[in-house]
């Protein structure tokens, strides 16, 4: 029960995280809330780790593993966050739902990895054609200086970096608890965007009983509760079982987007949801068990 409960949370947390970027934006320029998002997470954890007395990993792992959470959170998530300042939540939540593409692709690339079938492409073009329903439209209208459009192509630019670092923290041999790695990951990732976030020009905070809100949302229920529930979940339940949260977030996701800003959701975004699932779902059923599971923005949903 403790391991579907975290699942459970994985699903909703990380789906309010899309919303939660939107609000924290109105307080917080980009770079400080990525920066200040994740020092803040990863300082908690680290401090747990320290008070569970648990094992820190090799300099050298230690120093991959900041890497690979650079790739993962800081620019995956950074994407998501500057994306947002373009599309709406929900719109963010289902362009991200295409992410497993990037990794089963990208999978297929390195050394060693699981070579793409027919099927999978197949599932691929599904998932792409669905999306393109949502991006199309403005394209068509304001060319290449279209707001959705250039949102896809952030999202898109934050999955590939997202798989991209969890295929190298995957192929990691470490002793260090997987715990202990988010903490690094999570730490390392604002420590990044720190040195750019104070010589960036837009960096005035406009305070607000919201926006502050929203920061902690994700710095303790994105990010510390979110991510150390996908890890719990992802050690005691079937692989399969943990990705229904890749289904669940953009849903969680698209519903707060029209509760809280009346985001639009009509019958064009739900065919589109409807086929992108149905793209994902073929990928996944063609996809060998040994392959990476697909990790979301929340934050994500780590968190994106």
């Amino acid at each position: 029960m403790r391991a579907y409960a975290a699942l459970a949370s994985v699903c909703f947390f990380w789906g309010t995280t899309y919303l939660a970027i939107r609000m924290a934006l109105e307080t917080f320029p980009p770079l400080v809330l990525i920066a200040g998002r994740f020092i803040a997470s990863g300082l908690f954890m680290l401090a747990l780790v320290r008070w569970r007395k648990m094992p820190l990993p090799p300099w050298r792992d230690m120093l991959r593993t900041a890497v690979n959470g650079v790739l993962i959170l800081g620019i995956g998530n950074g994407c998501l966050t500057y994306a947002e300042q373009l599309i709406p939540s929900s719109l963010a939540a289902l362009f991200i739902s295409i992410s497993p593409f990037w990794m089963i692709g990208l999978e297929a690339l390195v050394p060693g990895g699981e070579p793409l079938r027919a099927p999978t492409i197949a599932g691929m073009l599904i998932g792409f054609f669905g999306a393109s329903l949502l991006f199309a439209p403005n394209l068509i209208e304001h060319g290449f200086a279209g707001a959705v459009w250039q949102g896809f192509l952030l999202l898109q630019l934050g999955s590939a970096s997202w798989s991209m670092g969890s295929i190298l923290q995957k192929r990691q041999r470490s002793a260090a608890h997987s715990f202990v790695s988010g903490a690094v990951q999570q730490f390392a990732a604002g420590i990044a965007f720190l040195i750019p976030a104070l010589l960036s020009p837009d960096h005035n905070i406009h305070w607000s009983a919201s926006g502050a809100g929203a920061m902690l949302w994700l710095i303790f229920f994105g990010s510390v509760v979110g991510y150390s529930s996908y890890i719990y979940a992802l050690e005691k339940l079937p692989v399969a079982m943990v990705s229904i949260y890749t289904y669940v977030n953009p849903v969680v996701a698209a519903f707060l987007g029209w509760l809280v800003y009346r985001e639009q959701f009509g019958r064009r975004e739900a065919l589109s949801m409807a086929i992108i699932f149905a793209g994902v779902a073929v990928v996944k059923q063609f996809t060998p068990a040994r392959a990476p599971s697909p990790p979301t923005l929340r934050q994500s949903s780590a968190t994106r």
